[in-house]
């Protein structure tokens, strides 16, 4: 179950205002990097693009993150690596991220992971927890005990399984569908597909 950092209706306000300030709450049809369809789409890259931004939203999430006890950050190209840069910086860890090679999360660019290090896994947005429990298996896999999982949302509302405590900053119940269950007004716009999974396979 996921523990929003900000629960506070206030402060849930002032998280959104930053999201719309920075133009990231978008609205029309979209296709998740899951594969769902969604009316309502989080640009999370256009958040952390402001580095005053990014630092203020992921000093919420880095004391609940620190008492978890990481050594190092690992986060899933393309969506997470920001976000993970930015918590291993305040946390004062080592930051990595996996990258897709031949569909799978694997380590690159001379990144290892020793047995038995304490990883933390930070992602932009939890839908379905996929990309998430891809890149825990990816760890794992090195050795890497995972503690804690790090997001900026968790838009399934605490829905996703991803068998590790989940630490998002805000959490919101956004409507997401399959493919073969999309509303006919939603169908009837066509959609689009912002995320990054597409681009991490290439």
């Amino acid at each position: 179950m996921a523990e929003p950092v900000v629960t506070a209706p206030d402060e849930r306000a002032a998280i959104l205002r930053e999201f719309r300030a920075a133009g990231a709450l978008l609205e029309g049809h979209f296709i998740l990097s899951s594969g769902r369809h969604s009316p309502v789409y989080l640009q999370c890259a256009r958040v952390l693009m402001d580095p005053a931004r990014a630092a203020r939203l992921v000093a919420r999430l880095r004391d609940p993150i620190a008492a978890r006890r990481p050594e190092i950050v690992v986060a899933p190209a393309l969506g997470g690596i920001i976000l993970g840069y930015e918590l291993a910086r305040q946390l004062g860890c080592l930051s990595m991220f996996t990258e897709r090679v031949e569909g799978r999360f694997a380590l690159r660019r001379g990144f290892a992971v020793p047995a038995g290090a304490r990883v933390a896994i930070a992602e932009d947005v939890v839908t379905t927890g996929l990309s998430t429990r891809e890149c825990i298996a990816c760890v794992r896999a090195h050795g890497g005990e995972v503690v804690v999982a790090a997001c900026l949302v968790d838009r399934s509302g605490g829905g996703a399984e991803i068998g590790v405590p989940l630490v998002p900053l805000i959490a919101l119940d956004l409507p997401s569908y399959a493919p073969d269950e999309v509303p006919a007004e939603l169908a009837a716009i066509p959609p689009e597909k912002p995320g990054s999974r597409e681009l991490s396979r290439g």
